[in-house]
C-alpha cells in the first residue's frame, strides 16, 4: 500500500508519522494511507516557505504569472489523470471530477493576470509637488485548510491567487482524499514554481492548530463545516492573523407558479444529486410557492430520481457515485430517519441501495422529502448527501422569510418567468450568491465566491477581486521633492490642500 506523503521545500518528504488509511468509497477498500503531520513537520514547512518568501516577493508579477500559464497548460494536459485520482478517493464520477478541475483552472486564469490585478493607483499632484500612490504588497506566508469534496478545485481557489501576489503558501488538504491535491502541486514545481513558495502538509487537528499558533503564518484560508469554520477564525483572529473561514450552507430554490417547470426539474436533479449532494452549494430545498407547485413538481421529479444511475464514480455515464465515507453515509441515513420519525412524507428512500460488484461501497440512492417544516432537523441542518426537502408555502413572501430566517446564507436561487419577483428576490434576499433560473449560482474566477450569515466568517470573499485584496495589503505612499532654492516655515497645523 502506498503513502501520500508531504511537499516541503520541493521535495516529498516521508516524516514517519502518524497516518490514517485512505478508501476507496466504491469498495469500501483502504487504498493507500496518508501520513498525518506532527507540529514539528508543519514548522519544518513554515520555516521554508519564511526562507522562499524574499525572493518571491520581489520576484516581477509577470515572471509570476509566467508559471501560471505553464501551470495552467499542465493541469489540462494531465485531465484525465487528476479526475481518476479524484474519483478513486472522493466518489464523485469522472465526469462530475473533470468538471471540477476545470472551474479551478479558470483561477489559475484568474490569476495569469497578476501584472494587471497588482497594480496600484497613482494621483500626481495632489498638492504642490507633491504625488500619491497605493500599492499592494503580499502577505508573507500564508496558509489554507480545505474540505474532502472538492479536492482539486477549492485548492486552486486559494493557493494561485496567494503565489502570484507574492506571498508563500501552506496546504494542509483533506486527508480523506489527498492525492489529486499532491498531484496537483507538483505539477505547479514542474511548471517552474521555487522550492518552497507552495508546501504541503497532510494532517488533521493537530496540524491545524500549528498552523493557527504560528506567528509566521500571516492568513488563513478555511472551506469546511460552519462549527471549524467559526473555529478557525476565533482562534485565528485572536492571534492577530487575517482569516476567511467559509463554513456551511442551507441553499433554497423557490419555485413560483409561472416557473418553466421542465427545466427546473431538470436543474433541480443536478443541484440536489450531483456528487451525491457533497456540495456547499448543492439545493436541499425545494420551496413551492402554492400546493399546485408542489404536486406538480414531486410528480416530475420521482421517477426521475428512482432512475438515477449509480454507481463507482470511475465507471463512465453515471449520475452519482457513492459517498465519501462509511461515517458520511451513515449520517445521511441518519438524517433520512429524522425526517420519517418527524413526520415528513418520504417519497423516494435512498437507503439499502446495493450496487453489483461494489457490495461494501457507500453507496446511497437520491431522497426525496415532501410536507418538510423549517421545525425539522432536515430543514435546519446541512445534511450533506443526496436528500432534497420540499417545503410548501403560499407566496413568494414567505418563501423570502423562510429563507432569510435561516442561520446559513450560502446560496439560493429562484425558478421564474416574472422579471419583478426576480428583482425582489435578488434584492431582498439575505443570501450572498443567488442565482435566477440558475440553480448553483457559483461566480465565475474574476467574481467572488462567499455567503453571508454563518456561512462565512470574516469580511473578505474567496478568489476574484476580494481574493486579491485578502492576500495583499494596501500601502498608501505621499511623496514630495521641493523645488530648488524653496524654504518654507514651519507648518503647526494639521495639513490640508
Amino acid at each position: 500500500m502506498s503513502t501520500v506523503q508531504h511537499l516541503i521545500d520541493g521535495q516529498l518528504v516521508s516524516s514517519g508519522e502518524r497516518t490514517a488509511d485512505v478508501f476507496n468509497p466504491a469498495t469500501g477498500q483502504a487504498t493507500r494511507q496518508v501520513q498525518l503531520a506532527s507540529r514539528a513537520t508543519v514548522q519544518q514547512a513554515i520555516d521554508s516557505a519564511a526562507a522562499a518568501y524574499p525572493a518571491w516577493r520581489n520576484t516581477p508579477p509577470a515572471k509570476r504569472a509566467q508559471v501560471m500559464f505553464r501551470f495552467k497548460q499542465l493541469l489540462e494536459q494531465n485531465e484525465a489523470q487528476i479526475a481518476q485520482l479524484i474519483s478513486e478517493e472522493h466518489g464523485k464520477t469522472l465526469e462530475d471530477a473533470a468538471g471540477e478541475l476545470k472551474r479551478g483552472i479558470e483561477n489559475v486564469e484568474y490569476a495569469c493576470a497578476a501584472p494587471e490585478i497588482l497594480k496600484g493607483e497613482y494621483t500626481r499632484n495632489v498638492g504642490p509637488n507633491i504625488d500619491a500612490w497605493s500599492d499592494f504588497q503580499p502577505l508573507g506566508v500564508v496558509a489554507g485548510i480545505t474540505p474532502f469534496n472538492f479536492p482539486a478545485m477549492v485548492p486552486l481557489w486559494m493557493y494561485p491567487l496567494a503565489i502570484v501576489c507574492g506571498n508563500a503558501f501552506i496546504l494542509k488538504p483533506s486527508e480523506r482524499d489527498p492525492s489529486s491535491t499532491l498531484f496537483i502541486a507538483q505539477l505547479l514545481l514542474e511548471a517552474g514554481l521555487p522550492k518552497g513558495i507552495l508546501n504541503v502538509v497532510h494532517g488533521d487537528k493537530e496540524a491545524v492548530d500549528a498552523l493557527i499558533e504560528a506567528p509566521q503564518v500571516k492568513a488563513l484560508s478555511f472551506v469546511g463545516s460552519t462549527p471549524i469554520a467559526e473555529y478557525i477564525y476565533a482562534e485565528g483572529t485572536k492571534r492577530g492573523k487575517r482569516v476567511q473561514a467559509l463554513g456551511g450552507a442551507k441553499n433554497h430554490a423557490v419555485l413560483m407558479p409561472d416557473a418553466d417547470l421542465d427545466n427546473a426539474v431538470s436543474a433541480l436533479m443536478g443541484a440536489a444529486y450531483g456528487s451525491c449532494g457533497e456540495r456547499c452549494m448543492a439545493i436541499s430545498v425545494a420551496v413551492c410557492v402554492g400546493d399546485q407547485v408542489a404536486d406538480a413538481l414531486i410528480a416530475k421529479l420521482e421517477p426521475q430520481i428512482k432512475a438515477l444511475k449509480i454507481g463507482a464514480g470511475t465507471s463512465c455515464g453515471l449520475d452519482m457515485g457513492p459517498l465519501v465515507t462509511a461515517a458520511a453515509r451513515d449520517k445521511v441515513v441518519g438524517y433520512i430517519e429524522e425526517g420519517v420519525a418527524a413526520g415528513a412524507r418520504l417519497v423516494v428512500d435512498g437507503r439499502g441501495l446495493q450496487v453489483a460488484g461494489h457490495e461494501q461501497g457507500y453507496f446511497l440512492g437520491g431522497t426525496l422529502f415532501d410536507q418538510v417544516s423549517a421545525e425539522m432537523s432536515i430543514y435546519k441542518e446541512e445534511i450533506f448527501g443526496p436528500v432534497l426537502c420540499v417545503v410548501r408555502v403560499q407566496s413568494l413572501e414567505q418563501a423570502m422569510q423562510l429563507i432569510n430566517d435561516h442561520e446559513y446564507g450560502n446560496g439560493t436561487c429562484i425558478f421564474t418567468r416574472d422579471g419583478e419577483a426576480a428583482r425582489l428576490f435578488c434584492d431582498e434576499i439575505e443570501v450572498g450568491m443567488v442565482g435566477v433560473n440558475v440553480p448553483l449560482p457559483v461566480p465565475v474566477a474574476y467574481h467572488s465566491f462567499g455567503g453571508w450569515k454563518r456561512s462565512l466568517f470574516g469580511d473578505l470573499h474567496a478568489y476574484g477581486p476580494d481574493g486579491v485584496r485578502f492576500y495583499t495589503r494596501r500601502k498608501a505612499i505621499t511623496q514630495r521633492w521641493p523645488q530648488r532654492k524653496s524654504h518654507e516655515a514651519s507648518q503647526f497645523a494639521f495639513p490640508s490642500l
